[in-house]
């Protein structure tokens, strides 16, 4: 067998950690202190001369500076490192307590009606999810909260409704800049960059560079069209631009690509997500994963000189590249830094070797000058995370080039080092070709993730647990860049003290194996919504609070203890912020929408704290928990009141479940990452030296493979577990999806 080589993980964090090396825009100050959550700015903008859309009221006009500027040789920029991470500034002495085995000591039992089997589970463990197969807490987090308000019920306010909150919004926001800015962005690039195609087509006909001059015609005339121009196809492309178009619009499988030469998954054009619901975001997303795909390999000189034809016209046109930067620094700024060979490594080189301007009639004259470019070329870094199909991935992916490279991700890299070829085949000569969610906490340091992934049988492939090892120790440093480099490793980084088990001076209820796992849940719940978000870009009035009361009762409720959570999401929070006000891309509304997520997190990180001191809270904090759903549910309530703004609009119409693909094996399978309606979670927490049972609302996760030309959506996925009619009305009960079997030791399901 031939020995396996693991790839040098250094390479795999490169991009993010060189992040900085194609302009260095101005950097917002990310050591805001967390009391400040107004942002201020004293730069102006110029309005833009080309925009077609209906902006939202109160929006404001994106910096056009950046659309006529010249390549300076560094990839764009839109945030910095952030501060170092920190730690508790305390040691926790939260008091512990025993629960009796019938729960008889807790005060406010009275309230619930308890199956014998849930009150077993409470009492064992200090709490228990409650799963009756449709979401037991409702179809959105914030409805648990407000039925505890008018039942005097105490909340527990979990991790999960906050993290769902943030999703909510980024995705709001990440929706709102793609329909509103990039979608007319990569149309116009797309015009630009065809009429400039077209022009070197005809000056190089009938030389050696016919073919690659040709070739970058239809790409370009295919992004054109998938991002909604009509374009007529009588030219001497047609025939390569309809066979890909074809393609893309059947998304029934993997073929050969007329663009490359190399296999292609056309299913990976089905729009996904949010990108459903919406023509113009239908378009975007097709012709963002036409250019963040396609991909020009450094093993054909044609190939390369389609690159180099590409990069000449971005070299030479301010205004195009302009545009260029402006799409990939706003979408990096989100999704992350592309991983692969592109305009910002190409034009130095074409620089170097041709010269300040390249005369495109004079190619043809200097082959001598291409064959040093080639050679220099394939001496670039070489991609690390694969997102092709590869029949046989004994064989590296080959180095190459793209428009607008998919971007790197840390989940990714991990799970891209888990599966084969880098892990080779187990005993019964199985092939590891999909990872497992559980990959990533296990890579983060989760013992826990890891010893269910062993059993399961992960370790049992050659290789799994030498490369595990090595992804733990060095993602077991400290690293500000590579966490800071996009909104995405900042997500993940907030997540990330849900791996640390809790031991002494924590809650009770937090000290067993079992609340450990339901972490892991909790981080699978969140990560799948992060994914769901960046589906595209990852290489791969305030609501009503009032309602009558029942009678009076001491419903003082309590936070999960996770204050290092809810630090490092108020600074993910301002780092939304000052990026997107960095290009202008940040309404008054949403700025104030984001201080106000600060000020909720800032709330909840210093109540956490004082819980963990054994600290009384004041009146006005045992007011804000019990105030907590009406403030997450005005953020649900924005982030779909464009979509409906109907008075009265239910959850059920908008729930929380979603479900995205995280990988895809070539034999024909994708790995589907999904959430459920949220789950109630009860309790028993000590509040005034009194022990009382708390309700709140947690994540609900499935993973699991589904056939590759059938990738669902969310309104597929919510028909299939009957949470929503489908076509004809009917609401299907009959094909739910099992959870994964590592939560079943901390939730009770109730089966009708």
């Amino acid at each position: 067998m031939r020995k396996h080589k693991f790839r040098p993980i250094i390479l795999l964090l490169l991009p993010a950690i060189i992040l900085t090396a194609c302009t260095a825009q101005t950097q917002p100050d990310n050591n805001l202190p967390a009391e400040q959550t107004k942002l201020s700015s004293t730069n102006t903008y110029p309005k833009e001369k080309e925009n077609s859309l209906e902006k939202k009221k109160g929006s404001p006009e994106p910096d056009t500076e950046t659309f006529s500027r010249p390549f300076t040789g560094e990839r764009p920029l839109l945030i910095k490192n952030m501060a170092a991470a920190q730690e508790l500034d305390f040691v926790p002495s939260a008091e512990s307590y025993t629960l009796e085995p019938d729960l008889s000591n807790i005060d406010n039992l009275w309230q619930f009606h308890m199956q014998e089997e849930l009150t077993a589970k409470l009492a064992k463990n200090g709490f228990v999810v409650y799963d009756n197969g449709y979401g037991s807490a409702g179809s959105e987090f914030y409805e648990i909260y407000e039925q505890n308000r008018y039942q005097n019920i105490p909340s527990f306010i979990t991790v999960d409704s906050m993290m769902h909150t943030y999703h909510l919004y980024f995705s709001y926001l990440l929706k709102n800049v793609e329909k509103n800015y990039l979608s007319d962005r990569i149309l116009l690039l797309s015009r630009q960059m065809l009429q400039n195609s077209m022009e070197q087509y005809q000056q190089l006909k009938g030389s050696e560079w016919e073919t690659a001059a040709k070739r970058n015609v239809a790409f370009f005339t295919i992004g054109a069209t998938l991002a909604g121009d009509t374009i007529e196809t009588g030219n001497d492309a047609e025939n390569i631009v309809l066979y890909e178009l074809d393609c893309i619009h059947r998304a029934d499988g993997i073929h050969t690509s007329e663009i490359t030469g190399k296999d292609e998954d056309y299913t990976q054009y089905i729009p996904r997500g949010y990108y459903t619901d919406d023509e113009k975001l239908e378009q975007y997303f097709q012709a963002m994963m036409w250019y963040g795909r396609i991909h020009f390999s450094q093993d054909e000189p044609d190939l390369v000189r389609s690159s180099l034809l590409i990069s000449q016209i971005l070299s030479e046109n301010p205004e195009s590249y302009g545009l260029w930067e402006s799409i990939y620094a706003v979408t990096s700024f989100f999704a992350g830094a592309s991983d692969d060979i592109g305009i910002c490594e190409y034009i130095p080189v074409i620089r170097d070797i041709y010269g300040g301007h390249i005369d495109i009639g004079s190619l043809t004259d200097n082959e001598e000058a291409f064959e040093r470019f080639y050679t220099a070329t394939a001496s670039l870094s070489a991609p690390q995370i694969n997102s092709m199909p590869l029949e046989d991935t004994e064989k590296m992916p080959v180095p190459g080039f793209r428009f607008m490279g998919q971007r790197f991700t840390i989940d990714a890299a991990i799970m891209q080092q888990l599966v084969y070829s880098n892990v080779q085949e187990n005993k019964n000569g199985q092939k590891r070709m999909l990872p497992d969610v559980l990959d990533v906490p296990a890579a983060l340091g989760s013992d826990a993730a890891l010893q269910i992934l062993e059993e399961n049988g992960a370790t049992a492939y050659t290789g799994y647990s030498e490369n595990m090892n090595r992804l733990r120790a060095l993602l077991s440093e400290e690293n500000s860049t590579l966490w800071s480099a996009s909104l995405y490793a900042n997500w993940l980084y907030t997540l990330r003290p849900l791996l640390t088990p809790k031991g002494e001076g924590y809650p009770t209820f937090m000290q067993n194996e079992e609340w450990t796992k339901k972490n892991l849940e909790c981080f699978a719940g969140s990560f799948t919504e992060l994914k769901h978000d960046t589906v595209l870009y990852s290489k791969q009035v305030m609501a009503e609070m009032g309602g009558d009361y029942y009678e009076e009762t001491d419903d003082r409720g309590y936070v999960e203890p996770e204050p290092l959570i809810y630090e490092r999401f108020s600074s993910l929070a301002q780092l939304t912020a000052q990026g997107l006000k960095e290009y202008n891309l940040l309404s008054s509304a949403d700025e104030e929408n984001l201080s106000r997520l600060i000020h909720i997190a800032e709330q909840l990180r210093v109540i956490s704290s004082k819980e963990l001191q054994n600290e009384i809270l004041t009146d006005e904090e045992y007011e804000f928990i019990k105030t907590y759903g009406g403030n997450i549910e005005h953020f649900w309530y924005e982030a779909i009141q464009e979509a409906d703004s109907t008075e009265g609009v239910s959850a059920k119409e908008y729930p929380a479940a979603i479900i995205t693909d995280i990988a895809t094996d070539p034999g024909g399978e994708v790995l589907e990452a999904a959430t459920g309606n949220p789950l109630i979670i009860y309790v028993a927490v000590k509040v005034d030296d009194t022990l009382k049972l708390t309700r709140g609302s947690v994540y609900s996760f499935y993973q699991f493979t589904w056939p590759i030309e059938d990738r669902l959506t969310d309104s597929k996925w919510r028909q299939m577990m009957g949470l929503q009619p489908d076509e004809s009305g009917n609401y299907n009960f009959e094909t739910q999806m099992p959870s994964p079997s590592w939560t079943g030791s901390y939730r009770y399901t109730y089966n009708e």
